[in-house]
């Protein structure tokens, strides 16, 4: 992995990710921000967050009114925590209403990634691509920005005739890690996790999980809770790469509620 060295760590508790409660006061509106860190030497600029000591994000998808009641697909919105369920950023997609509701969940987008400044600190850019094993020279991609305009790295869908396979790449297109899913992509009660592993795929060294959030919301929203576990002397580059290859994974396998509810066993 070159420059970016890791060591496995413990996966902490079986079936999900423990949030401890919150130590400090909420904001004027209710939002508990993580406080600023200072700035950091060749750090860019935002991503000091991700230095101090974490290992684990928590992402959760905003519910939106107007898509549960009528269907019509908004923009997606996302609070991005830390383990003490400070938020640390908030990310907002940056799409069309045309392109929503014709492409769905394999829409090209932009997220727009915001930190408790103000500042855009990561950007992702998903072009339009395929993700079906019967066109494997036009998969997935997604490129990783921060700041905006400055490219960190990609995730790049891998062929694989049964599992979904990504693999995390530096600026240079450097691989540095890999991700594994399992062959069947179903949330159906229980949690569904994407392995991360070292580069020879011998070591697992994080993941990143869809939570389960309850029969009510699966069936009816889109709106998903994740995980995400990595070393914590990864990179900080690397770790909102992994930021990012969380938001595609969202859009590629638990987007669209109708699969949800046939997830769910309803259809």
């Amino acid at each position: 992995a070159g420059s970016y060295a890791f060591q496995a760590q413990p996966m902490g508790v079986p079936g999900g990710f423990v949030v401890p409660p919150v130590q400090n006061q909420p904001t004027m509106d209710g939002t508990i921000w993580m406080p600023v860190p200072p700035s950091i030497p060749n750090c860019p600029p935002g991503l000091e967050y991700l230095t101090q000591q974490v290992d684990q994000i928590l992402i959760h998808q905003q519910l939106e009114l107007l898509e549960i009641v009528t269907g019509f697909e908004t923009s997606n919105k996302y609070e991005l925590k830390n383990a003490l369920g400070q938020r640390v950023y908030f990310a907002a997609e940056d799409t069309d209403c045309l392109t929503r509701n014709c492409c769905g969940p394999s829409r090209p987008f932009t997220m727009r990634i915001i930190d408790n400044l103000g500042r855009e600190v990561i950007t992702l850019q998903r072009p339009l691509r395929c993700s079906s094993c019967c066109c494997p020279c036009c998969l997935q991609e997604l490129e990783v920005q921060a700041p905006p305009g400055t490219t960190v790295g990609y995730v790049v869908q891998n062929w694989h005739a049964c599992l979904p396979k990504f693999t995390i790449q530096d600026e240079k297109r450097m691989d540095v890690l890999k991700i594994t899913g399992p062959c069947v992509v179903c949330s159906c009660c229980e949690d569904v996790n994407f392995e991360v592993k070292s580069v020879d795929e011998t070591c697992t060294v994080g993941k990143i999980s869809k939570q389960w959030t309850g029969f009510v919301k699966e069936m009816f929203t889109d709106a998903d809770n994740f995980g995400i576990s990595f070393p914590m002397d990864l990179d900080v580059k690397m770790k909102a790469v992994m930021i990012g290859a969380c938001f595609l994974i969202d859009f590629m396998f638990f987007e669209h509620s109708g699969d949800r509810r046939q997830q769910a066993g309803v259809w």
